[in-house]
């Protein structure tokens, strides 16, 4: 919860019938998962008004120190992420020598509704205390459930049948022996046998179940894989420890790629501790200055990665700096263009607003703020970056800065393609085979 910079707390004797304190706060999904890790229920499970109480009690009234007894509260509205509450506390009851009972109310702050009542009774502090801030630990708890439970969608299907292109590192051909042990991908290694096998004897893999195609270098590697998918012996192409140019090079080749009618983007999924749901940010890896209609393309891809993990209409926030149109920067023009586009068809399966700037496509506070009124805003499901510095900077600062994890795929060719980073920690990289799998099997069940 938000905490207030000098916390103090209210003794039994400083307390009288009738005395109250007001807190107002904005309820977010990091509180969600905060509380759901202190008392232990899972947050499909949790009471988030009790909790709400709960928190209040022991950072503002009566404070630091106290101890909730019992709780009793109707709810008259469920609690949503994002709603701005105000939460009255007042005194009803003394009873000596250490318990007060309070009654609570909290309103909605916007439409005055109220969201729960009730009756707490609890025991007041012992010793008179006044917590900073910096008295307080920083606590950060994020296990990254999205993906793990992106990963346990994918039980039952059949594992896609998957070109790794030259893993000639230890990441990478951990990468695929990981995918293929959780059930996610049939490899086929491509790449100089003696290398590949070097790799795995050094690391202690066992890869003598999977096809191993020899090739002289990283090169050969991406024309034989990509050749291997225009001939249906593989569903999916994984990136190894080549470069990504030189992967891209033979899938975008006129003649001989996997180039279908519609522009080729990369769409990253993040599992962003402070944001209630999973969040897509495309391009940030391959179009590095797209134009209207590659960003058509790259919308239109996203969307349907979006479709093929269950949600059924995304909401795409088109980026830029400001929320105006203007002449003096593209992007905007871009945003009200591809915004048209949705209207007429043109772009199909998603809810667009645009241009948003960052704040205002992720923060229902920060849009309600600049009056900002959207289906879209705040509750972004896609974020459509103006181009790759835009996109790889913001994907780079909530992985380092947030600790975020942003799972990767390559969609428009004639099928998906893993393209993971060799600094990826384990769960990323399954999760970024657990969006192909997805992906391919939406639109292939079998």
């Amino acid at each position: 919860m938000n905490v207030p910079f000098a916390i103090p707390n209210y003794l039994f004797a400083e307390l009288s019938v009738g005395q109250s304190a007001t807190d107002t706060r904005v309820f977010s999904a990091r509180d969600m998962e905060l509380m759901s890790a202190l008392s232990g229920v899972p947050a499909v499970r949790q009471s988030w008004n009790s909790l709400v109480f709960a928190f209040m009690a022991g950072e503002r009234f009566p404070g630091p120190g106290s101890i909730p007894l019992a709780l009793e509260l109707t709810a008259m509205k469920p609690l949503t992420i994002g709603a701005k509450l105000s939460i009255k506390s007042t005194v009803r009851e003394k009873r000596p020598p250490d318990v007060v009972v309070l009654e609570i109310m909290a309103h909605n702050c916007d439409s005055g509704e109220l969201v729960f009542s009730g009756v707490a009774t609890v025991r007041t502090p012992a010793d008179k205390l006044c917590l900073s801030c910096s008295d307080l630990p920083e606590v950060r708890i994020h296990e990254h459930l999205r993906h793990r439970e992106l990963i346990g969608r994918c039980k039952g299907l059949k594992p896609a049948s998957t070109a790794v292109v030259h893993p000639c590192d230890p990441a990478s051909l951990k990468a695929a022996v990981e995918a293929a042990r959780a059930g996610l991908i049939s490899p086929v290694l491509v790449g100089p046998e003696a290398k590949v096998r070097g790799v795995a004897a050094a690391q202690g893999l066992d890869i003598s179940a999977w096809p191993l195609v020899c090739v002289p270098h990283s090169h050969a590697a991406a024309a034989q894989a990509v050749g291997m998918a225009r001939r249906g012996e593989v569903e999916v192409l994984m990136k190894g420890s080549l470069h990504t140019d030189e992967l891209m090079h033979e899938i975008v080749a006129p003649e001989t790629g996997l180039a279908t009618g519609r522009r080729i983007s990369h769409v990253y999924l993040f599992d962003v501790a402070a944001y209630p749901r999973p969040l897509m940010i495309t391009d940030a890896a391959i179009n590095i200055s797209p134009d209207l209609d590659a960003k058509r393309d790259i919308c239109q891809n996203a969307i349907d990665l979006a479709h093929a993990l269950g949600i059924a209409r995304p909401k795409v926030a088109i980026l830029s700096a400001v929320e105006t149109v203007t002449g003096k920067l593209r992007s905007t023009l871009d945003a009200a263009a591809l915004c048209k586009m949705a209207d007429r068809g043109q772009i199909v399966g998603g809810e667009l607003d645009g241009p948003l700037a960052f704040d205002n496509a992720v923060s229902i506070e920060a849009a309600r703020t600049k009056d900002i009124a959207s289906p879209v805003a705040g509750q972004a499901d896609i974020l459509l970056v103006p181009d790759l510095e835009a996109g790889n900077m913001l994907a780079k600062q909530l992985t380092f800065f947030d600790g975020a994890d942003g799972a990767g795929i390559v969609l428009g060719a004639r099928l998906p393609i893993i393209l993971t980073s060799r600094a990826d920690p384990p769960r990323t990289r399954l999760a970024s085979a657990a969006l192909a799998l997805l992906m391919l099997r939406a639109k292939f069940p079998n």
